[in-house]
């Protein structure tokens, strides 16, 4: 299934994605994407039924406004240097454990919403990503148990401010510029996308491709992620884990290659899809 947040008029909601049509969730009980994370299987049961039941609510996609499938993910856990070509690109060390820091829920944007550009940084930049949504909580997740915590997939743009994140050694504060998270345009669920290990995954600006690259060339999979990261602090349903960026980013460019106001950007991946934003400069 895709599963995504939309806005029709005044009214949001969450449903279910199919054959261009959404089939809003509310009617089966949950209201919202927190509602839907915490009911798991359940959850997932009645968007299935409802998603194939002809007389259920819906309507065609054209006329709602997609927006972030995870809309306050209690955790945004991003993983650096994820992609060896990326490592050396960026003149570091191949790690020998995942280099994790946080995205703050305040950078969460839409998809087709603008990626504001702020004026105390010169040096914005790009990042595709595959980010993994948590379904089903836990602590001391088991590596061979991954997938049972996992409910589906989606594209994340890690945009960075490289000034301000490289700085001091914590990246934190250089990723979480409002609107520095675009996020969508749909979780896909486990059952529709079974390996995320094997995806093509490629990014754009005006046209002209950057970054392009396949899931099986992490370093670190999701099995070992999750076993690392459920270790340290507990995973909760809606938690996101961006799994990282592959080569080909504005800081490895040789001239440097940073965002400017006026880009559209375009991130693939095979089985997702495509999130779609563009540049703006922020207003003074």
């Amino acid at each position: 299934m895709r599963l995504v947040n939309f806005r029709k008029g005044s009214e949001s909601g969450f449903g279910v994605e199919r054959d261009g049509k959404i089939f809003p969730v509310a009617s089966a009980g949950y209201g919202s994407d927190a509602d839907f994370f915490a009911g798991g299987e359940q959850a997932l049961a009645a968007a299935r039924a409802l998603s194939h039941d002809i007389t259920a609510e819906q309507f065609p996609i054209d006329e709602v406004q997609l927006l972030a499938p995870v809309l306050k993910p209690g955790k945004i856990l991003c993983i650096g240097l994820n992609y060896r070509d990326h490592a050396v690109e960026s003149g570091m060390e191949i790690p020998t454990v995942p280099t994790v820091f946080l995205k703050l829920p305040n950078a969460v944007t839409h998809p087709g919403t603008d990626i504001v550009l702020p004026a105390n940084s010169q040096q914005p930049d790009y990042e595709a990503e595959l980010a993994a949504v948590i379904g089903k909580g836990g602590k001391d997740i088991r590596a061979e148990d991954w997938e049972q915590h996992v409910l589906g997939y989606t594209i994340l743009n890690d945009v960075s401010a490289r000034d301000v994140q490289l700085a001091t050694s914590q990246w934190t504060l250089g990723k979480s510029f409002d609107t520095f998270c675009p996020l969508g345009p749909a979780i896909v669920t486990t059952d529709e996308l079974s390996d995320p290990h094997s995806l093509e995954i490629q990014l754009a600006i005006n046209g002209e491709t950057l970054q392009h690259s396949n899931t099986r060339e992490l370093i670190f999979k999701l099995p070992q992620l999750i076993a690392h990261l459920s270790a340290i602090v507990p995973l909760e349903p809606g938690d996101v884990i961006s799994t990282g960026t592959p080569a080909g980013v504005g800081l490895g460019r040789e001239p440097k290659r940073w965002l400017k106001p006026g880009e559209e950007i375009v991130i693939r991946i095979a089985g997702i899809g495509e999130l779609r934003n563009r540049t703006i400069a922020a207003s003074v």
